[in-house]
């Protein structure tokens, strides 16, 4: 039984349940935008906090970390705030969490460099990008799962799909939002405005974007019905979640996310800074492929969330990692082999590797909260999406051990093809769920 208001059919979304899936799709938006602000808008500007006299790869694991913070930080999050979206509600947790990595934004905007306080600037922003993860983890584990109690059992698959889409869309808007910003106030050594100044421009903007869905939040989404209607909350929602059949369940979804975040990071962290060397690219055609494989890669999101409506979630989990363990590497290898010289054909091959790395990604926010009862479903959602980052955000130390058996540009490759290899392993263990009562 699919949970429906009045007599509204239950095929359609009632008019709560079409707020509540806006507001998980706009939540993901700024979540995602705020993950990869220090990736996309602080490259520009990495000379403002990198630490001088280190090595090449020093520096790199250092760059690394930073992204790493917050990846490490968003399954404590998902943890402390999924125990309490199970037992006080998904609404409140989630404009709570979003009001918390607004003012992390903030503070990330007001930082000094490495000019400023040395070392100590790297280590105040690691700390805070460490707490934005907190919050974040918080946000998608109340939001999203109060979305999907809304959606009728008929439109799950299209419905993930759409609140998949803020992640491309929200890639799009930071890559676009950063390159009208070089343009403005160009990039350069340490004295250039987009290093002094620049990048805090799209901090603060993150921030006020943020803190402007948490007040349409609070006033316009109401609490999950399901989650009302249940007849017992859960005392502990983590103990529940990690013994018995919801552990048995949340084993598998960890190794599922493992695979599925290993393959992301190729092409979100990675590929990138392959384009720019060894492939040589400059910053303005990165951009531009990007975005395009991004929007690309929405459309794909949403034909993927409806897919697995009608062949089922485990079958279309399992296609795309096997697309991503098997064809995907072959292109990945021939984009950052700097053999295509022809930039027409390299943004062809970006968009035909993002879209053969993304299929498994349109429908997993729909199997994560189909795979969890009602009881402990924040928990086992946000935890399940969260902590299956862990293993694969220390991508940068795996491609250093790497490059004594294969060149350092094709160490992604290698990992690209693991991550597949653990997404179709991950999703053979689990059964299908798009039969599954999100109310019971």
């Amino acid at each position: 039984m699919s949970v429906a208001t009045g007599s509204v059919p239950a095929t359609r979304l009632s008019p709560r349940g079409r707020r509540a899936v806006f507001g998980a799709w706009f939540g993901f938006f700024v979540d995602l935008f705020d993950i990869y602000l220090p990736v996309i808008a602080l490259a520009p500007a990495n000379a403002y906090f990198a630490a001088t006299g280190v090595s090449a790869t020093t520096s790199a694991i250092i760059d690394a970390s930073v992204f790493a913070a917050t990846l490490v930080g968003r399954p404590l999050g998902a943890l402390l705030f999924g125990h309490f979206a199970d037992r006080i509600g998904r609404r409140r947790i989630s404009v709570l969490s979003v009001v918390g990595f607004s003012v992390v934004t903030l503070l990330i905007a007001a930082l000094p460099g490495y000019r400023q306080i040395g070392i100590a600037a790297v280590v105040l922003l690691i700390a805070l990008r460490f707490l934005d993860g907190l919050f974040l983890g918080g946000e998608y584990t109340a939001a999203t799962p109060l979305a999907m109690e809304y959606s009728p059992k008929y439109r799950r698959g299209f419905v993930g799909g759409i609140i998949s889409t803020g992640f491309p869309v929200a890639y799009c808007a930071i890559s676009l939002l950063t390159l009208g910003m070089l343009q403005i106030v160009p990039a350069g050594d340490l004295d250039s405005p987009y290093v002094r100044w620049g990048w805090r421009v799209l901090f603060v903007i993150g921030a006020a974007v943020s803190l402007a869905f948490a007040l349409w939040y609070a006033k316009r989404v109401p609490e999950s019905e399901a989650w009302q209607r249940a007849e017992k909350k859960a005392r502990t929602p983590v103990k529940e979640l990690l013994t018995g059949q919801s552990g048995r369940n949340f084993a598998q979804v960890f190794v599922l996310m493992t695979g599925m975040w290993l393959t992301s990071y190729m092409l979100t962290a990675v590929l990138p800074k392959l384009l720019a060397s060894p492939v040589g690219l400059g910053s303005t055609r990165i951009t531009a492929i990007l975005v395009v494989a991004n929007a690309v890669v929405a459309f794909w999101y949403l034909g993927s969330g409806i897919a697995s409506q009608r062949i089922g979630r485990r079958t279309t989990l399992m296609v795309g990692g096997a697309a991503s363990a098997v064809l995907a590497p072959f292109g990945y290898a021939l984009v950052v082999s700097g053999r295509v010289g022809s930039f027409p054909l390299l943004l062809v091959l970006v968009v035909l590797v993002t879209v053969l790395m993304s299929t498994q990604w349109g429908c997993i926010t729909t199997y994560l909260n189909e795979r969890f009862s009602v009881g402990v479903r924040a928990s086992g959602y946000g935890l399940g999406y969260s902590l299956g980052m862990v293993v694969p955000a220390f991508y940068a130390f795996y491609q250093a051990g790497l490059e004594s058996l294969v060149p350092a540009r094709y160490t992604a490759v290698v990992l690209l093809a693991l991550g597949g290899v653990l997404t179709v392993i991950g999703a053979s263990l689990g059964p299908d769920t798009r039969e599954n009562d999100l109310a019971a």
